[in-house]
């Protein structure tokens, strides 16, 4: 997990370095999606807007994802809905997962807030192998998707 760590802390470097002063969600939501994929490698990663009470598609990396998502259902749903990181070491004992690719065995889902603690989307993030997450990804993914408190969510509707 040491070199996880490591990378985590590479990657919110880069992530200062290239999104320090953006303010359009879009940008954040593909720059990181972009990012996390090229330095950690899961084979999906993507972002989940909150829309008229439904989580749409919004900027990813990888296979096809689902295109809607309601609330409470599946990993994605059930953290929007609690409004709290949901972390599974094993999708298939999920009950209500949603297998928008078979590949899928371990996934994470960190909700994403604006600057006045509002569900704006959530960053969610699927693993081949059983257990790949940890307190650690949770950590620092968390605090990733913080740095997108004050990102103009107006533009993304």
């Amino acid at each position: 997990m040491e070199r996880r760590t490591d990378l985590y802390e590479e990657l919110l470097r880069e992530v200062e370095s290239v999104l320090n002063g953006e303010r359009d969600p879009i940008v954040w939501m593909a720059s990181l999606s972009c990012l996390i994929k090229q330095k950690l490698g899961f084979f999906w990663i993507g972002f989940y807007r909150l829309v008229d009470r439904e989580l749409l598609i919004g900027p990813y990396q990888g296979t096809l994802g689902c295109i809607r998502i309601e609330l409470n259902k599946g990993v994605c749903g059930a953290a929007a809905a609690k409004q709290q990181t949901i972390l599974v070491p094993d999708v298939h004992k999920f009950a209500g997962h949603i297998a928008c690719d078979a590949r899928s065995e371990s996934e994470i889902v960190v909700p994403v807030f604006d600057g006045e603690r509002r569900l704006r989307a959530v960053l969610d993030i699927d693993s081949d192998t059983l257990d790949d997450f940890s307190p650690v990804d949770q950590h620092y993914l968390e605090q990733l998707v913080a740095r997108m408190k004050d990102v103009e969510w107006t533009k993304a509707s």
